[in-house]
């Protein structure tokens, strides 16, 4: 693997479609969102079923159980995430709740009180705008260094072919 160092302290993620086989590679924002690095950090590995979003357009994530001992203050926040941006949102279970979002009452989620959004954004124009609830900022916490075009067309054909029976997994690079 590639040497994607720019300083002593620098911690890397794995991005993986499992099912596609196809990954990229994140470098964690430690020091423009420390508490959110530290969290997800010290809770990987993780993953779950992918979803492709349907609202902010160029983003996969998957919904999580919350995993922090707290969950983490708005920090480095976006709601405008470019593309390479990895985002941490958290929802209670009632704001993931109804039908219009397409989860269903068979959702992993349900009943959750507290779910957390792992997101990848992959291409431009993203604006975290929900019909509902008005804005959605997101906790931007890593930055991809490398396979974003890779991934970009692996997210591409998870839209257009569908999510079904895919994971994304989120590792210690």
């Amino acid at each position: 693997m590639a040497d994607h160092s720019t300083g002593p302290a620098d911690r890397f993620v794995e991005v993986s479609l499992d099912k596609r086989g196809i990954s990229c590679t994140a470098r964690l924002l430690t020091d423009k969102a420390p508490i959110t690095c530290a969290a997800v950090w010290d809770a990987l590995p993780l993953g779950g079923d992918v979803y492709h979003a349907k609202y902010a357009r160029n983003e996969i994530y998957a919904l999580l159980p919350a995993f922090a001992p707290q969950e983490p203050p708005l920090e480095n926040p976006t709601v405008t995430p470019i593309p390479g941006d990895l985002c941490y949102f958290t929802f209670s279970d009632v704001q993931l709740g109804t039908n219009s979002y397409g989860y269903g009452d068979k959702a992993a989620h349900a009943g959750r009180a507290t779910v957390v959004d792992l997101a990848l954004f992959y291409e431009r124009n993203n604006l975290l705008l929900n019909g509902d609830t008005g804005w959605v900022p997101g906790i931007v916490w890593g930055t991809v260094v490398d396979g974003l075009d890779r991934m970009a067309e692996a997210c591409q054909d998870l839209w257009r072919a569908g999510a079904l029976g895919e994971t994304v997994s989120f590792r210690r690079a």
